[in-house]
């Protein structure tokens, strides 16, 4: 099968049913693991890009939240929100097949804060520094639920294992 074929044709299909122009494919051992389209708009969930959605069923199906072994095709070169949800989940390859150049003639999300052209330098801000407003309020008993954590996890701080 062409997985690059399959994530072109979901997009396309969300685009003619009122949706927007990104899909992701999951592949693992030859197989189509998990695939969505972006259903932001049909769902009015901002958290329903392709890539999120795909990951989700792919982990739910795995029963694990690494995707070690998998190839994920991307339509396009994947938004801050999808690119930490893919490094989180540790996918073999990430394969996109448009560049933010090659459609932003075509194509913008207009967001407050989000312009993708200048969105990744608000990640190396200061929570204090950003565009978004953003207070810290400090509880001892916030911190308190990380050493209850640690306790429940052994008392050893370490990465979670992975499954390769």
């Amino acid at each position: 099968m062409d997985f690059a074929q399959r994530t072109i044709d979901l997009a396309r299909q969300n685009v003619a049913e009122g949706g927007r122009p990104f899909a992701a494919v999951i592949v693992a051992n030859g197989d189509i693991l998990a695939e969505s389209a972006n259903r932001v708009a049909q769902t009015h969930d901002p958290t329903a890009h392709a890539e999120i959605l795909a990951i989700r069923q792919a982990c739910t199906k795995l029963g694990n939240e690494q995707l070690i072994g998998a190839t994920v095709y991307l339509l396009a070169d994947p938004c801050p929100m999808c690119l930490g949800s893919l490094y989180y989940s540790s996918p073999d390859e990430v394969v996109f097949l448009a560049s933010r150049d090659d459609y932003q003639s075509y194509y913008i999300d207009d967001r407050k804060y989000f312009e993708v052209d200048t969105f990744y330098n608000e990640f190396g801000k200061s929570w204090d520094k950003r565009r978004l407003p953003m207070r810290y309020e400090p509880h001892d008993a916030a911190v308190d639920v990380y050493r209850f954590w640690l306790e429940r996890h052994g008392g050893e701080r370490k990465a979670t294992p992975s499954s390769a």
